[in-house]
């Protein structure tokens, strides 16, 4: 049996409909209608397939490990380092290599370019902080991958380390194991923070109703939400989204 077909057995045998796994992963319905049908295109790239067949898998209380053995056994994926994965993809060459160039390389120049831009826009709107006094701090760029687990920190911390639109839910993020993408934004949809969290920084965001997380690599961060230490939320490399409001 297939993953695709594993996970549409072990959701209906769990009684669930696709909205109903929508719901609990935060995956888009066309997205796991997508992954059911063995097809994991949409999901933006192998790091967020894995990170939604995890979710998937806890959200069924399924066997994390054998849906992710299942996917690289049926998606030839295997860990690289970047650099063999821009080999690979012909973004640069080794002497020997004569590739003709195709729409799959084009598209993965697109987004490398869209990540090094992001990453040079942060850099930018994180110096200039101290210069711009406003209560919430949004970058422009959202990078089109999920960051990866860091061995040490290599940046002194963003100057600013609070973000409010309110008082009535605090959410403390503290990147103790290894530095994050972070998104944050409230229950109106403004966003208080787009970026990286460099290993050993902490971020306080307030608001009155909600506060909503993305977290680009969940094992690597622990969460205090309104004077409590919450559970982990997730595992090293891991894409996880959460949501607090007042009572959590």
């Amino acid at each position: 049996m297939s993953l695709g077909l594993l996970i549409a057995k072990a959701r209906i045998d769990a009684g669930l409909s696709l909205d109903d796994l929508a719901s609990k992963t935060n995956i888009r319905i066309s997205v796991l209608r997508e992954i059911e049908k063995d097809n994991f295109e949409s999901c933006g790239g192998e790091t967020y397939a894995r990170g939604h067949i995890r979710n998937i898998a806890a959200a069924l209380k399924a066997d994390q490990k054998e849906f992710i053995r299942l996917f690289e056994q049926e998606q030839g994926g295997e860990t690289r380092t970047m650099r063999e994965l821009f080999i690979e993809n012909s973004v640069i060459r080794q002497a020997s290599d004569s590739h003709k160039i195709s729409w799959k390389v084009l598209v993965m120049i697109s987004v490398i370019s869209l990540f090094v831009v992001g990453i040079a826009q942060i850099i930018i709107s994180n110096t200039s902080n101290n210069e711009v006094a406003a209560p919430v701090s949004s970058s422009s760029a959202t990078p089109s991958q999920s960051p990866t687990a860091s061995e040490a920190p290599t940046a002194e911390p963003s100057a600013q380390s609070s973000f409010t639109t309110g008082t009535g839910v605090e959410v403390s993020i503290d990147a103790v194991r290894a530095k994050s993408w972070l998104f944050v934004s409230d229950a109106d949809g403004r966003t208080l923070f787009s970026g990286q969290v460099s290993r050993g920084e902490v971020k306080i965001f307030t608001t009155d109703k909600q506060l909503n997380l993305k977290v680009g690599n969940a094992g690597g961060v622990d969460l205090t939400v309104n004077g409590k230490k919450a559970a982990a939320i997730g595992v090293d490399g891991q894409v996880v989204s959460v949501s607090y409001g007042v009572d959590s």
